[in-house]
Formats: structure tokens, sequence, C-alpha cells
């Protein structure tokens, strides 16, 4: 004789309910957004004998204005942040430089660019949890992905930067001009298309504008922006 086991029907319905709060629960872990808000304690880089940007932080905007100046904002990144692998924002420019070549020291002004610092476990665990942006951008071992609003190249353009030899590339997203954009970018793909292989910590984000070499100006903001 079959041994038929009978369930009582509420005991099913619990089951059903765990299981599908466990599978939302994974569902939300994996598209959780991890926002990273733009505070006054980024600190900003200037230059000598150069004016600096101003910028405005707003939580979740940054306002930047540029006037025949440059300077960049930086932060550096906890290690619960190092494992990010894409990020996305939203960017807007109401007043913009002229296109220029960005690959040429001394006249690459552009409107926005946000630079993805890079570097392998060890070095950036001897760098310490608050490294100046100064050190990071001759450190050897650092990588910087710098995707750029400016120049005259077209949208997926990849440009040798003047400053930072084989450290760091621009990757233009949009050229030279005004507007308001959502932009989201493969951190990793990116890293591995241009320096080869996996990037292992992404420990700070920088975003600047240049408007020195060709004496205008930049009014843009940035906002959204988004680590995962």
């Amino acid at each position: 004789m079959a041994v038929v086991f009978r369930f009582p029907f509420p005991a099913v319905l619990v089951g059903l309910a765990l299981a599908v709060a466990v599978s939302v629960s994974v569902l939300v872990s994996v598209v959780r957004a991890d926002p990273l808000p733009f505070t006054p304690d980024w600190r900003e880089q200037s230059f000598p004998r150069l004016s600096a940007n101003s910028y405005g932080a707003l939580g979740n905007r940054l306002d930047i204005v540029s006037d025949q100046a440059v300077s960049v904002l930086y932060t550096a990144l906890p290690e619960s942040r190092w494992r990010a692998r894409s990020a996305s924002w939203r960017w807007g420019v109401e007043q913009s430089v002229p296109p220029t070549d960005l690959r040429r020291k001394g006249g690459d002004d552009r409107n926005i660019s946000i630079y993805f610092v890079f570097m392998d476990e060890a070095s950036a665990r001897r760098a310490g949890p608050d490294p100046r942006l100064r050190s990071l951008l001759g450190n050897r071992n650092a990588r910087m992905l710098v995707y750029v609003w400016g120049g005259d190249q077209p949208r997926g353009a990849v440009l040798d930067s003047p400053y930072l030899a084989a450290r760091g590339k621009s990757l233009i997203l949009r050229g030279a001009g005004t507007g308001a954009h959502p932009e989201a970018v493969d951190l990793a793909a990116d890293y591995a298309r241009i320096f080869g292989g996996a990037p292992e910590a992404l420990v700070g984000i920088a975003v600047s504008a240049d408007s020195d070499d060709t004496k205008t100006a930049v009014r843009a903001w940035i906002s959204e922006m988004v680590i995962r």
C-alpha cells in the first residue's frame, strides 16, 4: 500500500511565502543601487598659479563652475567599495568650453572629467585609507579610467592622457557642447579593454573641469552617482 504524506495547507503557504521572500531578497541584493554622495568631505586639488574651480556639494548633486580655471575634487573610497565594477550617473552642461584636442598638454580644456582610480589590493593597502590625490596620480601602480564630456573626438574614442602616461586613458562620452544626459559605464570591461586583465580595488573617484587654456567658462553638474 502506498504511503501518502499530506501537509497542512497553511504549511504549504508558509513555505511558498518563504521561497518568494528569499527570491525577492536575492533580486534586491543584485540590483540594489549603491549611491555615492557628494559631501564636504571631498577634497580639492588645485594647481600652482592657476585659478581653482568652484564646487557645490549637495549630497545627490555636485554643481561645478569653472571660470578660466582648473582643479580636481576627489574622494577616497573605503575598502567596502573596492569591488565596484560599474557606475552610472546623470550630468548636464549649461555653458561649455569649445572643442579641444584632449591629447595636447596645455590645450585640453573640457567640461567634465570623472576619474575612476584603481590599484592592486596590496598597493591600495600600502597607500592607506585616505591617500592624497597627488600621490595616486604619480603612483606607478595606479590605473585611471577618465570619462570625459568635452574635446573634439566622437563618443567612444579612447585617448592618451598628456599627464598620466600609461597609467590613464580618456574615454570620450560626450563632445564639447551643452545638454543633459544619463550615463552608464562598465568599469570592468573598459579596464580589461584598455589595461588588460581585471581591476582589483577601486580606491577613489575624482571630478574635474578645465577652462583655463581657452579662457572660457563651464557651468555644469553631476547627480545620482551610483557605483555597483
